[in-house]
């Protein structure tokens, strides 16, 4: 398959567009065409493995760049934990956290550092790979690509808009890791990381790559959980508790009210950057049993906005306790606008906005009514699906743990359980290097 800048049309093998991270225009990669599942697949997402739904739904996507028995061990590599579709009671919750670090970006990531880990056999250049993060992508990354031989990885984050549990898993593992507390938001970081890749100097004597959702690599492996959970969906059956899972009383859960067979799933993405729901529109367009989306963000609403009155305006972006979608100028809108048109997108997305005081209700009330936590960011969609009610089931996207953010979520809804993952984190020492908002500092950093 190529691949096109969202600004041009010189074509892109998927490992140029994957090495590459930015096109060279300044675009960011989109496919030459979104593929279908075949009959066969589709009718099957239901009872399909994780792993086979991930082979079909990755395969057109990487033909040609990665063999298939290298992208079967490339997947059972990343996707070595599970994606459990939980019933909490008046909606579904896909929990997207049982990853190493506990976000919805670990299967991007972990599957990114594998692709380019392939696509780079026999490379002797080193490749550098440049992150901004407003949260748990960076500590996604820095665990996905730690240790990974040929290739060293540069985080830049806002200072003081991260929890210390992020600092530690972005900035706490060192060797082939850096980290870069820059002084300004995550605008302006993802800001830095798009001038670094036009800045001349810079590009001629580094080999530069990104791992943001501008990356093409790190948005198509998050179309497999979509695929998975809408296929579970329309079985009408939740999956059991996973061992990370955030619930009062632990253990395998058969309420079976928030599904029902034979219907699809509306999926409450929590949004920042827009890319996972640019994931989830391809999984639609794909073929997976879908019925729509809502995109809930907290009141950094560039996009609901959009929606409403059809008008693009960024904006500059302002913190909240879902620090993660604090974004003011989404970059995967490039991608949404160059596949869908404006009334496409209102057929498929409704935009719902939702402020830290709403959300903290909202974690008040789901443990209070469900013995289920919720973390800030999948607040945020419960309350927006309360506030955009659809016919048919429902599942709110959990994107991070909610121990995660323990110093939000528990003088809300009491003790939190802590899984492994996070636990080890914390132990960690956070190593990260000050900056101010200037592409010059970044500049000295990169070349030293």
């Amino acid at each position: 398959m190529n691949f096109f800048s969202t600004r041009g049309k010189i074509p892109a093998s998927f490992a140029q567009a994957a090495l590459a991270g930015l096109a060279p225009d300044g675009g960011l990669f989109v496919p030459a065409e979104i593929p279908r599942y075949r009959n066969a697949v589709k009718n099957s997402l239901g009872s399909m493995s994780f792993h086979e739904i991930a082979f079909e739904t990755i395969k057109p996507f990487v033909e040609g760049g990665i063999e298939d028995a290298a992208l079967e061990e490339l997947i059972a590599g990343a996707f070595s934990f599970e994606a459990p579709l939980i019933d909490a009671g008046k909606f579904a919750v896909l929990e997207l956290f049982h990853g190493p670090t506990a976000a919805f970006k670990d299967f991007g990531a972990r599957f990114m550092a594998r692709a380019f880990a392939c696509l780079r056999r026999g490379e002797s250049r080193p490749l550098r790979i440049l992150v901004a993060t407003s949260g748990d992508t960076g500590g996604a990354v820095a665990d996905g690509f730690f240790g990974v031989e040929g290739i060293s990885v540069t985080v830049l984050y806002p200072g003081g808009r991260v929890s210390e549990l992020q600092k530690k898993q972005i900035a706490g593992l060192g060797g082939n890791i850096s980290a870069l507390e820059v002084d300004g938001s995550f605008d302006d970081c993802q800001a830095l990381v798009k001038a670094a890749f036009r800045d001349r100097e810079l590009t001629e004597k580094l080999a530069l790559s990104s791992a943001n959702s501008i990356n093409i690599a790190r948005l198509i492996p998050q179309t497999v959980y979509y695929a998975a959970a809408a296929g579970r969906a329309l079985t009408g059956r939740a999956d059991p508790d996973g061992a990370a899972t955030p619930r009062v009383s632990a253990g395998t859960n058969a309420a079976g009210t928030a599904l029902k067979a034979g219907e699809k799933v509306t999926m409450a993405v929590p949004s920042g950057n827009f890319g996972n729901l640019t994931a989830g529109l391809y999984a639609y367009a794909m073929g997976a049993p879908i019925a729509g989306f809502i995109a809930a963000t907290n009141i950094n609403k560039t996009i609901p906005e959009y929606l409403e009155s059809g008008e693009y305006k960024t904006r500059v972006s302002k913190a909240t306790i879902s620090n993660a979608m604090d974004v003011g100028a989404p970059s995967n809108f490039e991608r949404m606008n160059a596949h869908w048109s404006l009334e496409e997108l209102r057929r498929v997305i409704r935009g719902v906005s939702v402020n830290d005081d709403d959300t903290r209700a909202a974690i008040s009330a789901v443990h209070r009514g469900y013995g289920y936590f919720l973390d800030p960011h999948g607040a945020v969609g419960w309350r927006a699906a309360e506030r955009m009610p659809v016919d048919g089931p429902l599942a709110v996207l959990g994107t991070a743990h909610p121990a995660k953010f323990a110093e939000t979520v528990e003088p809300l809804a009491g003790a939190l359980p802590v899984p492994a993952s996070i636990a080890k984190a914390m132990a960690r020492t956070a190593a990260a290097k000050n900056i101010p908002n200037k592409l010059e500092a970044l500049r000295e950093f990169l070349l030293a």
